[in-house]
């Protein structure tokens, strides 16, 4: 099931508004609903049955436009329980692994859904996405805001619980899957599991935080040699202000938010040519794991209470998002009936 995202606002439809200023609010649209600001009362109904990129007018005749938002605003916006992929991120990631339609992705883990909503698009409705989360909490979070953006669980999309290591095997044949995404804090330990999962010619693609996971990522696909030799790189993102003959760079930038490295599958036997590099000086301890915690490199972990928050959020407008598509499937069996009245 897929939302086309186009035609009037409807009841249960997420709603991007541009109030005086510039400021956002994103709404999911309710019957009775009303936005409160200081700058006055703008009420749902008076967007219901207005098309896409309609200016609207509150209780004080102060001017909203609404949008339906788009990938990268639902994912700015959306509750969070595990921290995101950047949209900057998610674009390389669907372009550097060639995500293709019709593919078989593995991801792990799915944290919010953030990157699933990129590999789902990608796949298309011949493709297959196989999500793997050790935490249930987050799966809750990822599969409300998946539904609530495409007004509906994809039928081409799967959750997987358990550590990859052994899951992977568990659920998936050898030989099977095209592309592999891992959004973990140790890569390295579930390559193994992926190299049996890949099919010859695959691409597997990291994504890592530190210059430390980075290294130890590529020198571990190097050493497997079953992959070949890996590729690495960084997105940043500096926007411009464009206004007249003031034409300069934004004073904000995205800066860094993590490395990809990407090598593909061999295949069985194959030995690729010898590539010269400089050997490591030191070798990786026990104690170089440790600084890689979320906490020793300033991640921030998700209390409980705010887990709980952020479930209940992403489900509610999951639910509003059901509202709607029950609403256009209505509306299309009536239409199809009325259709066939007429003699």
């Amino acid at each position: 099931m897929t939302m086309i995202p186009r035609g009037p606002f409807r009841y249960g439809d997420r709603v991007q508004l541009t109030g005086p200023k510039g400021k956002l609010h994103t709404i999911t649209l309710r019957d009775g609903g009303e936005l409160h600001t200081h700058q006055g009362v703008l009420l749902h109904a008076d967007i219901v049955g207005q098309p896409d990129g309609s200016v609207v007018r509150n209780t004080h005749d102060h001017e909203y436009l609404a949008l339906r938002p788009l990938l990268r605003d639902f994912v700015m916006s959306m509750p969070r329980g595990a921290a995101i992929v950047y949209p900057k991120d998610a674009g390389q990631i669907v372009t550097q692994a060639d995500i293709f339609p019709g593919a078989v992705v593995v991801e792990a883990g799915v944290g919010s859904g953030a990157l699933s909503m990129s590999l789902l698009r990608a796949v298309g409705e011949n493709g297959f996405l196989h999500s793997f989360e050790r935490r249930e909490e987050f799966a809750e979070v990822a599969r409300a805001n998946v539904e609530t953006f495409f007004g509906g669980l994809p039928e081409q999309w799967e959750i997987h619980f358990g550590d990859l290591a052994d899951a992977l095997p568990r659920d998936i044949t050898d030989g099977t899957v095209d592309r592999v995404v891992l959004d973990m804090l140790a890569p390295w330990e579930v390559l193994p599991a992926v190299s049996d999962a890949l099919a010859p010619g695959g691409v597997v693609l990291c994504y890592v935080a530190t210059a430390t996971q980075l290294s130890r990522t590529s020198e571990f696909l190097r050493d497997m040699g079953s992959f070949t030799e890996p590729e690495a790189s960084e997105t940043m993102v500096r926007g411009w202000n464009v206004d007249g003959l003031s034409v300069r760079p934004d004073h904000r930038m995205v800066g860094h938010t993590g490395f990809l490295i990407s090598a593909r599958k061999l295949a069985p036997g194959a030995v690729p040519p010898e590539v010269k590099r400089r050997a490591s000086k030191r070798s990786y301890t026990d104690h170089d794991q440790e600084v890689w915690t979320p906490g020793a490199v300033g991640d921030r972990e998700i209390t409980d209470k705010n887990l709980r928050k952020r479930i209940r959020e992403a489900e509610k407008a999951a639910g509003g998002a059901r509202e709607a598509a029950a609403a256009r499937q209505a509306d299309a069996e009536g239409a199809s009936a009325a259709q066939s009245d007429i003699p």
